[in-house]
Parts: structure tokens; C-alpha cells; sequence
């Protein structure tokens, strides 16, 4: 099975049929892993904001049923494949940020123990995910995002990635596309 993502691929539901070239990001300051407050629709330039569902804790459970879940497996190594991919967004002039409902607390938690230099946003309120209409799953009582990229130009969608499959070669995928 090397080489073969394990778990069941996610297929285009078009929750994110909307998020279309040219259409702004909504304007509001998220909590951040680097501890400030980033509005994205403020980002000058290129950017990279990838979306993940929920990143795991060692030793704590995954939510129920999430092994049978579509899409919801794979954050950590997503995340890390920007993490590893980072200076080939740099010289591009690309900035990279991660995203989940998960609190800032969590984001800094996993960003220590995996070496995530570039920012991870909060959007526990769902405000920006609302805002845009991001597409959703629940599982235990909770809803999580699913997972979905944007490349950014001066806060307006270039392009949209979903569904995203498999994620630990995603961010090769983006990157290939600038």
C-alpha cells in the first residue's frame, strides 16, 4: 500500500462551487499560531490558505467515525508538506497560511510539535468560514471545515482546490500550479 493514501477520498459535493476567481475574502482579523491578529483580505500579494478539518493531539482519540470520514484524514501531513515546501513558496513571493476551527491554543500546540513555521488561523467562531460559506462536515455533535485551498492575490480568490486528495501531496500540487 505505499504510495496509496489510506483512507476514503473525498468527492466534489460542490460546497465549493462559489468560491470563484475575483471574489474577496471577507475582512476580519483571525487569531494566529504567531500570536497577532491576520485579516487576510488584507494580505498583500500572493498567498496560500489552505483548510484543514482538525489536526490530533498524541495520545487523544480522533472524533468518532473520522477514519470512515472522507477528506478528514491527512492535516498533519498536509501541513507539513507546506512546512517543507516553504522556502520554494518564498522565492516565489508566496506567504502560507493554515486554517481550522480549532482555538489558537490547539494551532500553537501542533505548530511546536511539528515545526509549522508560517501562520495557523483560528476561525473557532466559524465567522470567516460563515462569511465565505465554507463548506462543512460534523461528526460527535461537532462541525469541522473541510478541507480546501486558496491562492490569494491581494485578498481576492485566484483559484479554488476542493476537494483536496491526497493532502500530504497537496502543497507540491500548489505549488506546481504557480
Amino acid at each position: 500500500m505505499a504510495g496509496e493514501w489510506p483512507w476514503p477520498a473525498p468527492s466534489d459535493d460542490g460546497g465549493a462551487a462559489h468560491l470563484v476567481a475575483g471574489l474577496a475574502l471577507p475582512s476580519m482579523r483571525l487569531a494566529s499560531s504567531a500570536d497577532v491578529g491576520i485579516d487576510m483580505s488584507a494580505i498583500a500579494g500572493r498567498a496560500v490558505l489552505f483548510v484543514y478539518p482538525f489536526t490530533g493531539t498524541p495520545g487523544a482519540p480522533n472524533p468518532p467515525g473520522w477514519d470512515d470520514i472522507a477528506g478528514a484524514h491527512g492535516s498533519t501531513p498536509e501541513a507539513e508538506g507546506f512546512r517543507d515546501l516553504m522556502p520554494q513558496f518564498a522565492v516565489r513571493g508566496v506567504k502560507v497560511f493554515g486554517m481550522s476551527g480549532q482555538t489558537s491554543a490547539d494551532q500553537q500546540a501542533f505548530a511546536r510539535r511539528a515545526g509549522i513555521t508560517y501562520p495557523l488561523l483560528s476561525d473557532a467562531g466559524f465567522a470567516f468560514a460563515d462569511a465565505l460559506g465554507l463548506p462543512r462536515f460534523e461528526t460527535g455533535g461537532v462541525s469541522y471545515l473541510r478541507r480546501l485551498t486558496l491562492l490569494l492575490r491581494d485578498g481576492r480568490i485566484e483559484r479554488c482546490f476542493y476537494p483536496v486528495h491526497p493532502p500530504d501531496r497537496h502543497a507540491a500540487e500548489v505549488l506546481a500550479t504557480l
